[in-house]
């Protein structure tokens, strides 16, 4: 038989993949699971959303879409953005695709050639290095640290610019370490980037996110010039709970818009119709604004109770998210160590031994960049927060 091709070859099996169809296995066998793993809300759809969509179905707007989305909902993603971003765009510098996943497809099939380089600051979301090689790029990984809050400098980033450098991707908030970059921040990386006359990729989808007296600030309201070389990336999964309605979108200049329209014209064409009208709705209706609160308020409660109950887990470290809904702990203290007759090499023996044994699941990092941390979603209830870390303290206690 012959070989697939090398593209689809060099791909990495997906170790949350794994780690969730396992956990799955086990439910459906009656036995309790607590998941760390979720990378969505666990809540439903705002009621007003999901009217939105049955009104839409009751009009009959169920047939193709401009392949770049409907009039009205790439209208309402430009005065958002420029409302809450301080960024301008024209409806036609808006291309709505199926979730920020397919929109950071396009923007990085518009703008990578083979072998440009591509910076990812690490820990980075999985998802991004596999693009960067679907898209015949070569990502270039830029290590950051805990006690640096998990974000690269400028010295940094200008130091890794060769000539061959292409893009960066920023994650502002951050999965899996729910960083957030500040003002000075931004700017300091900005001057490097103008400067280099590189592409930014900004992923925003956990905007909403953010927690005390953090803000998101998007990189493209630093200058006109930046703003020309970057391509917005936002969607609706996380801050309405619409992961299954699979709607994301691009912001970027009309050039680089035209050139991702017509990507996706080819591959997917338009996004789903009425999921787009539910879309809409989420961000005109006024039910909007107080749904983002509530939910923010609610995670802002579990990232406190997790990050109390992880400090009694000595000796793991974690880094107090600032955004998003995960925690990293380092567990490199356990790495080497003898549980239940069995050596931990790696996160994911760790992340596996720990299904195994107390039916918890945690992502285990390697494929984010960052092997010796686990990540842990808040994006649960509370009792199951409880329940989890118990479970985990257990299996800690069982380590020789």
């Amino acid at each position: 038989m012959k070989r697939v091709a090398q593209r689809a070859d060099a791909i990495e099996p997906s170790k949350t993949l794994t780690i969730t169809a396992k956990a799955q296995a086990l439910k459906e066998q009656g036995v309790s699971v607590v998941s760390f793993g979720a990378g969505e809300p666990d809540f439903n759809t705002p009621d007003f959303i999901c009217g939105a969509a049955v009104e839409a179905l009751g009009k009959g707007l169920t047939r193709y879409t401009d392949s770049s989305g409907t009039d009205a909902l790439r209208r309402a993603i430009a005065e958002k953005l420029h409302r809450e971003n301080g960024v301008v765009y024209e409806p036609n510098e808006i291309v709505v695709s199926n979730g920020a996943k397919h929109s950071l497809y396009n923007a990085l099939m518009a703008v990578i050639d083979p072998l440009d380089e591509v910076i990812l600051p690490a820990p980075y979301w999985l998802t991004y290095p596999e693009l960067v090689k679907l898209c015949g790029g070569v990502s270039v990984v830029l290590q950051t640290r805990a006690e640096d809050g998990f974000k690269i400098t400028a010295q940094q980033l200008k130091a890794a610019v060769t000539n061959k450098t292409k893009a960066i991707i920023l994650n502002s908030p951050s999965n899996p370490t729910g960083a957030v970059y500040t003002h000075s921040e931004l700017a300091a990386l900005a001057k490097v980037i103008e400067e280099k006359d590189l592409y930014v990729i900004s992923d925003e989808i956990y905007e909403k996110l953010v927690y005390d007296h953090t803000k998101h600030i998007s990189i493209a309201a630093y200058s006109e010039k930046l703003k020309t070389n970057t391509i917005v990336v936002n969607g609706f999964s996380k801050s309405f709970a619409m992961t299954g309605w699979r709607v994301g979108y691009t912001a970027s200049n009309a050039a680089l818009a035209q050139a991702m329209g017509g990507i996706q014209s080819h591959t997917t064409s338009n996004a789903n119709s009425i999921a787009q009208y539910a879309a809409a709705a989420a961000l005109t209706n006024p039910l909007g604004e107080a749904f983002l609160c509530e939910t923010k308020s609610l995670f802002s409660r579990r990232r406190d109770l997790m990050c109390t109950l992880l400090d009694s887990l000595k000796p793991l470290s974690y880094y107090k998210p600032q955004g998003a809904f995960y925690v990293m702990v380092n567990i490199a203290g356990f790495i080497g160590k003898v549980c239940a007759g069995k050596k931990i090499a790696s996160a994911a023996d760790f992340a596996d031994a720990l299904l195994n044994q107390q039916h918890v699941v945690v992502i285990p990092c390697e494929s984010f960049g960052a092997p010796d941390y686990i990540r842990l979603s808040y994006a649960t209830s509370e009792e199951q927060i409880k329940k989890g870390i118990l479970r985990i303290q257990a299996f800690l206690d069982s380590f020789k």
